[in-house]
């Protein structure tokens, strides 16, 4: 099964600054599971980014696939934002992350589980 990764978890192996997290990502390389990630998280990772860190982004975003989003992830993202936006302020960044793992039949690997309370999701880690 492939592994999606959330934002936080692309920050924190950047970082490299937590050692279970970077634990985890070697064996996920080691793994040989297809590494994916969203134009949602492209755009929320180089958003924080500082000029200096642009090379190690780039490097480390060439080493993953980033998914694209077309009409069915966005039908998906929809569709868990109708059932979860009140109940669990989702917003359409979550959602569209989590529509890409439905779709892709992914696992999800993120910190923030209470953000993706769909039982759709398989969460990895």
């Amino acid at each position: 099964m492939s592994v999606v990764l959330d934002s936080d978890i692309v920050i924190e192996i950047l970082r490299e600054r937590n050692p279970p997290v970077l634990a985890a990502w070697t064996d996920l390389i080691i793994s040989s599971r297809p590494i994916l990630c969203t134009p949602i998280v492209v755009a929320e990772v180089w958003a924080g980014a500082r000029p200096k860190e642009h090379r190690q982004i780039d490097s480390f975003l060439g080493q993953i696939i980033c998914l694209e989003s077309d009409e069915e992830t966005g039908k998906i993202a929809g569709d868990l934002l109708s059932q979860y936006a009140r109940s669990h302020n989702m917003e359409v960044p979550d959602a569209m992350i989590a529509a890409a793992a439905i779709q892709h039949r992914a696992a999800l690997w993120t910190r923030n589980r209470k953000h993706y309370p769909m039982p759709q999701i398989t969460f990895y880690s």
